[in-house]
């Protein structure tokens, strides 16, 4: 049956073959005239493209860090003195009053000015004004500085 309907109608379907395939050439010696016609724009095309992929290919290559970060974590011995002496001629010689000093042992306990401020009982000026004055006493710019010195020269435990 499929045959029969096949030999029937087998000129159509020889027709179809046919345009399809001059359908297929023509579209083949079109775009081989493309390219002809327009060689030079699609070489520089294919000459961006590949310049374009490198492009991105070093920018990815180059913005990732070299430098790893390493966190090295060790301990510090710290020998725990029963008794501590104020260093008094080194106060003495620095100039540091009471309030000062105060100031400067809760900078040590870690308190935030804030924090120093509401125990001492005075404004946050004032402990930022003491602050500053004890930076500038102790020849230091950071608070880690100052309290480092202090323990050094004996001046809080």
């Amino acid at each position: 049956m499929k045959w029969q309907a096949i030999t029937r109608n087998k000129q159509n379907i020889l027709y179809g073959l046919s345009l399809a395939l001059l359908l297929f050439l023509l579209k083949w010696l079109e775009l081989r005239f493309l390219i002809i016609h327009h060689a030079m724009e699609i070489y520089v095309g294919m000459v961006a493209l590949v310049f374009t992929a490198l492009g991105i290919w070093l920018a990815l290559k180059l913005a990732r860090p070299k430098v790893e970060i390493v966190i090295v974590e060790k301990p510090v011995l710290v020998t725990p003195s029963a008794t501590f002496s104020l260093n008094t001629t080194e106060l003495d010689r620095l100039g540091l009053s009471s309030r000062e000093l105060e100031v400067l042992q809760l900078m040590a306990d870690g308190l935030s000015n804030q924090e120093i401020a509401s125990r001492l009982f005075v404004s946050l000026n004032t402990v930022k004004t003491h602050a500053s004055r004890l930076f500038e006493k102790l020849d230091v710019k950071r608070r880690t500085q100052a309290i480092d010195k202090a323990k050094r020269l004996s001046i809080i435990p």
